[in-house]
């Protein structure tokens, strides 16, 4: 386990990475690897019972993922949570649709649980009306999602969450307030 990063390690990594080098992102994953670890069980911890998804596979496959990401212009260390929460979310919605296309019970193996597993095929409709609530939300308001997955999937705090994205506190929690009733008002029940 890494002790916490001087303040602006995370930054000075992910801006190296963003200049073409590879092995920052490596030494990046490394130091923040515990707290990736944190925010894939949080998010696994929303299922129930079945077949399962692991947290260490979670974490690898968002690794995979944001590590061909040349696009993003990283802006620290919330930035960075919240891009991983949102990579995360993508990959469990992705599993969710997979398990649900497949046949109930299709001769799939036993899977024993242990504290950082999921349940995806008794999940996989909530999460897939989850997800299908964020895309309209996006349509109505973009950062109402990216306060959502900050707040909800990367458990960022209103701070780090106005710091993730750049704007006011107030704003934060006045977007967060506007998202959690929205949503309750158009998750099925």
């Amino acid at each position: 386990m890494f002790p916490d990063p001087p303040p602006g390690e995370i930054t000075r990594l992910l801006l190296a990475y963003q200049e073409g080098d590879r092995e920052a992102f490596q030494l990046l994953t490394a130091m923040v690897y515990d707290e990736l670890r944190r925010i894939a069980r949080r998010q696994l911890a929303r299922g129930g019972a079945g077949e399962t998804l692991n947290a260490t596979v979670l974490v690898h496959e968002a690794y995979l993922r944001l590590i061909d990401e040349r696009r993003i212009a990283w802006q620290g260390r919330g930035h960075f949570f919240a891009i991983a929460a949102r990579s995360m979310r993508r990959i469990i919605v992705d599993h969710a649709r997979e398990r649900r296309a497949q046949k109930r019970g299709g001769g799939q193996p036993h899977v024993e649980l242990d504290p950082e597993r999921i349940a995806v095929v008794e999940q996989a409709e909530t999460l897939l009306a989850l997800d299908a609530a964020l895309a309209a939300m996006s349509e109505i308001d973009e950062r109402l999602v990216r306060v959502t997955e900050c707040r909800l999937f990367a458990g960022l705090s209103e701070e780090e969450t106005a710091q993730a994205l750049a704007v006011p506190l107030r704003t934060v929690q006045r977007d967060w307030q506007r998202a959690r009733a929205w949503l309750q008002r158009e998750m099925p029940r």
